[in-house]
């Protein structure tokens, strides 16, 4: 039996790893925390029967307790709240699926006490990877990733010496608008931009994905999962989705991991890792697949990309600050406040506008966060 909490428990990831573990029978789980959507937790709660739920806003925790008070579950509240579930003495597995810098103090709170990690969390290593990471192997905790991409590398180094890596080739689909022009992105509505041609994710991944941020954070992530440079991580386009992605070895051997645009694979493999659990759902059917193409990202148009190539070349505080710029102009994206192109100019002027601190701590990772989310609010 395993015993897990599932940070952002009623979004996209937690949702699955939920499924995942009612499929399998053997995942018990201890903790669950999620921001304020609270009827879907209440549901979960009563599903599974958690000795401790969290609610990040206080008011909405307090309406839980009434909701739940049938049920012997401690309903907590804030950040306070999320270090309580990350350090419970049962759980074995902390599944950070919460979205936001809010993540980092929980993670390491849980490596501190001894928790592997199971992380879809990308702020985390974006920001923190170099806290994070050495922590890890100083407490004997595994990262394990759930991220598609950072899964399928993870799995084709299995059994292989990390030392010969020649080259990360993290794939990527493309998004709703591979092909357009500068001048096309423009124009796009929220709409159009939520409409993933292969994935079904939460909205705010789902707009990263077009505007190609998303890959940019998953080369910050690898950089620190898998300990390579910058420059042996290429993205790689690859419409279809079948290729999540592939390891190039020092001998030009390419190992992929292949399958269907199926969350729960790398969220069941992470739980169990190292053994693979049967796992319903469709299969890769090779006599009727007719073609796998790729192309190389077009970085002129899609400026996510080589914005995040720049803060990880630049590094320190620089990242946070891509990270936090883009996490608000997403938000006022989906607002309909600005445009889905504004979305790459407020980076940049974030970006511009930094003075980089170098190896930061904690505390000033989430001060450049507060800082880039002001500069924006008095210019934009």
């Amino acid at each position: 039996m395993k015993t897990i909490a599932v940070l952002g428990s009623t979004g996209s990831i937690g949702t699955q790893t939920l499924e995942v573990a009612r499929e399998q029978k053997d995942i018990r789980i201890a903790a669950l925390a999620a921001g304020r959507n609270i009827k879907i937790l209440e549901e979960q709660i009563r599903e599974f029967h958690p000795r401790m739920a969290a609610v990040w806003d206080e008011a909405a925790a307090e309406k839980l307790k009434i909701s739940v008070r049938d049920m012997d579950v401690k309903i907590v509240s804030g950040m306070e709240g999320l270090l309580e579930i990350s350090t419970l003495p049962e759980v074995e597995i902390l599944v950070t699926a919460i979205v936001g810098m809010i993540g980092i103090r929980p993670t390491i709170a849980a490596i501190q006490a001894g928790k592997h990690i199971a992380l879809a969390n990308k702020e985390t290593l974006v920001t923190a990877g170099h806290i994070i990471m050495p922590l890890a192997k100083k407490c004997g905790v595994q990262i394990l990733p759930v991220d598609s991409e950072h899964s399928a590398i993870f799995q084709s180094l299995n059994g292989e010496n990390p030392a010969r890596i020649a080259k990360l080739l993290i794939t990527a689909s493309g998004g709703p608008f591979r092909g357009r022009t500068r001048e096309e992105l423009a124009g796009v509505r929220v709409e159009d931009a939520l409409k993933h041609p292969n994935w079904s994710m939460g909205q705010k991944i789902t707009i990263d994905s077009a505007t190609l941020v998303n890959k940019g954070l998953e080369v910050m992530e690898a950089r620190w999962l898998f300990g390579v440079d910058l420059d042996q991580i290429q993205v790689v386009v690859q419409p279809q989705s079948v290729i999540h992605s592939m390891v190039e070895f020092t001998d030009g051997a390419v190992i992929a991991q292949l399958g269907t645009p199926d969350m729960k694979l790398p969220i069941q493999y992470a739980l169990f890792y190292p053994d693979r659990r049967f796992l319903g759902g469709a299969r890769l059917d090779f006599a009727r697949l007719a073609k796998i193409t790729f192309e190389e990202p077009d970085t002129d148009v899609f400026l996510g990309l080589p914005l995040a190539y720049r803060a990880a070349r630049e590094g320190g505080s620089m990242p946070t600050v891509f990270n936090a710029a883009n996490e608000r102009a997403v938000s006022k994206f989906l607002r309909r406040e600005i445009g889905f192109t504004d979305i790459y100019k407020i980076i940049t002027e974030c970006m511009d506008a930094h003075q980089t601190r170098q190896n930061p701590s904690v505390e000033e990772i989430l001060e450049t966060e507060q800082e880039t989310y002001e500069l924006i609010e008095s210019r934009w």
